[in-house]
């Protein structure tokens, strides 16, 4: 059965561009930055009217460069068009109902902290004033250097300490728009004792846990099962301590947060109209409220859903845009309240589409089959003759257009099983030579491939044992990728996410062929083991025959969110290449490259686990010697050696399959 036989609509033969575009379900991911042209190469396009960026040709251009690959692309326009749209839906949704408060767009560094992606995303969302939220010491170290508008907001969620809290207030007292988020009671008792001893006059914000839960993978991000979160009785208890000392002023925001990867746009309203209720009440208490932060949840379509109890997303951008407006003003005009500034935490919706990790396959790896015109020998042993009978009547079977019984192949199977075994055991009692055990894999091997085949003709209402459906698997491909799951796509490995990948080129072309892709790491979970695809069978990738001399480029899709920055350094593979590449019209390939940042060294890599260059020199250079001495080497060997191992230390710790 050919991988791609499954998805193939009725009567059409000929293979297409849109079949492949379909195939890997291209739309469902892409949000329109990514198509297939027609030379069935994969381009990234901003807007209508900016020019196609064939991947293809930067990696070319790459290897022209010698920046050794696995690389990943940042298609900074990308970045910025996610920003923009973000805005322009809450905009629009604010003109279209009447809503008399902006809209204030902060970015979670927590998502991608690289320094290129947070300057990025704060350039772009410039015009709209964005501000960005941190969780922890570093991230707010690092996100106050950046607040250069006065009234850009810094969210501060997380656990704080006293000297977080006490910089927090001396950027407020500089005139910097930054709101400590009180996720514990005692944080606010810790920042009303700090903010007396400061002589200062806090404001801050709530995050509340509201009844309201999420779903999915993240529900226990909100509801009582919340890690974070105020309670209404704790709520009350504050709000009575401020106005007692006369600080109703300080609480200035109210913030919830159900989770990441919202599926179902009826739990956002369900909960935003809960916390727009919170915000009228206390604001008719003279509390000085003037955000709400509905946090973080716009969820990112990547085709593929974490687990069975995963719903599919059922809203789009300016849905999730129009359900929080719309919520928030429904109560406030039935409150008679004023419009709060609206807050969102986005992280993975802006930059999940701006990421392209792209990986060289290394090689392929299927079982062996024998030549089409082999036939046996009056030297070989019964057994493989056997085992010959039973493949000449399997390929008898798929010359024939007569439909095939299970039975009829569940007997031919169980046969070549029973023959193997024969194989094996007579080769252990030392009655048949290494070359004809070989033999009898591949003819074992080449007759499970028929019988696999002709499963693909059976009828449709049959049922297969579980003994032929293991031939899905049993028989696919292993692709040999140049790249660390734990290092560029952790997420699989940890929650079981769902990744776009397909070829980056020859896709005009048919994948005849299924594979599992492998990765670099000596570890049986390094690989990828589900695929975003229309195959009924999601376990395996339609890939194309990779017997060529040229080389085979994957790419992997949406690698902007967490991947970047959550890589784990399983065998000592570190970071690889970033490319930034911009869209430019003037430019011959329609894009110009902005920056290029070498991947992880061998010497960087072994200096974060304690190894240095001048240590292992000196070690490796006495071994050489005690070598020489002993007279085992010659000098000059001795010498080329070391300069070899010490050569090593410049290199990437991917593989160099140029070399």
């Amino acid at each position: 059965m050919r991988a791609a036989s499954q998805a193939e609509p009725a009567g059409q033969a000929e293979w297409t561009v849109a079949r492949s575009e379909a195939l890997y379900r291209v739309s469902g991911w892409s949000d329109g930055f990514f198509h297939i042209n027609d030379a069935g190469k994969v381009c990234v396009r901003v807007s209508d009217d900016s020019p196609a960026m064939v991947i293809a040709d930067i990696i070319a251009e790459l290897r022209k460069r010698s920046i050794r690959l696995p690389a990943l692309i940042r298609f900074q326009d990308v970045l910025r068009a996610r920003v923009q749209r973000l805005h322009q839906a809450f905009n629009t949704a604010i003109a279209d109902s009447g809503y008399s408060a902006p809209y204030r767009g902060v970015y979670p560094i927590k998502v991608n902290q690289l320094h290129e992606v947070v300057e990025e995303v704060l350039e772009a969302g410039r015009p709209f004033g964005m501000g960005l939220e941190c969780g922890s010491k570093t991230e707010l170290i690092a996100a106050l250097a950046h607040l250069d508008d006065d009234e850009a907001l810094l969210i501060c969620n997380g656990v704080k300490d006293s000297t977080m809290m006490r910089l927090m207030l001396a950027a407020q007292r500089l005139g910097k728009n930054v709101i400590p988020v009180v996720e514990k009671y005692h944080e606010f008792e810790m920042l009303m004792s700090i903010a007396e001893a400061m002589e200062a006059r806090p404001r801050f914000g709530v995050r509340v846990r509201l009844a309201t839960s999420g779903s999915g993978k993240w529900a226990k991000s909100g509801g009582d099962l919340s890690k974070f979160g105020v309670s209404i009785p704790e709520l009350m208890q504050l709000v009575g301590r401020l106005q007692q000392c006369g600080m109703s002023d300080a609480l200035v925001l109210l913030h919830f947060h159900l989770g990441s990867q919202l599926a179902d746009i009826q739990i956002v309203k369900h909960a935003v109209k809960e916390i727009a209720h919170i915000y009228a009440q206390l604001v008719e208490r003279s509390l000085g409220v003037k955000y709400l932060d509905v946090g973080g949840g716009l969820s990112v379509n990547y085709e593929s859903q974490y687990d069975a109890d995963d719903q599919p997303i059922n809203y789009n951008l300016q849905e999730y845009a129009n359900a929080i407006v719309y919520a928030v003003k429904e109560v406030c005009d039935v409150e008679n309240a004023a419009c709060p500034v609206l807050i969102s935490e986005s992280g993975r919706a802006i930059t999940a589409h701006h990421s392209v990790l792209v990986v060289p396959v290394l090689g392929a790896f299927r079982k062996d089959a024998v030549d089409p015109n082999y036939k046996p020998g009056p030297e070989e042993e019964n057994v493989i003759h056997e085992l010959y009978g039973i493949l000449a009547d399997i390929r008898g079977r798929l010359k024939k257009t007569a439909r095939v019984q299970v039975w009829q192949l569940l007997e031919s199977f169980h046969d070549a099983a029973e023959k193997r075994g024969e194989a094996d055991q007579l080769f252990t009692l030392g009655y048949l030579p290494l070359e004809q055990k070989a033999t009898a894999e591949r003819l074992y091997w080449s007759i499970c491939q028929g019988v696999h085949e002709l499963l693909g003709g059976v009828d449709p209402g049959a049922q297969v044992p579980a003994e032929l459906r293991a031939l899905d698997e049993h028989l696919v491909d292993q692709y040999l990728c140049d790249f660390s799951v734990f290092q560029s796509i952790l997420d699989h490995w940890a929650i079981g996410q769902g990744f776009p990948i397909m070829p980056l080129e020859r896709l005009n072309e048919e994948p005849t062929r299924r594979a599992t892709l492998v990765d670099l790491t000596c570890d049986s979970d390094g690989k990828v083991d589900h695929y975003v695809s229309a195959l009924r069978d999601r376990r395996f990738l339609p890939v194309h025959g990779n017997g060529g001399t040229d080389p085979y480029y994957l790419g992997f899709f949406l690698m902007g969110a967490y991947q970047d920055i959550m890589g784990d350094s399983h065998n000592l593979f570190g970071r690889v290449a970033e490319v930034h590449v911009y869209s430019d019209a003037h430019e011959p390939n329609g894009y110009y490259i902005e920056k290029i940042i070498p991947g992880t060294t061998v010497e960087e890599m072994l200096a974060d686990v304690q190894y240095f260059p001048s240590d292992l020199k000196r070690r490796m250079n006495e071994i050489i010697r005690r070598k020489v001495d002993a007279g085992v080497i010659r000098p000059p060997a001795g010498v080329q050696l070391l300069e070899e191992y010490m050569k090593c230390f410049a290199d990437t710790t991917y593989i160099d399959h140029e070399g």
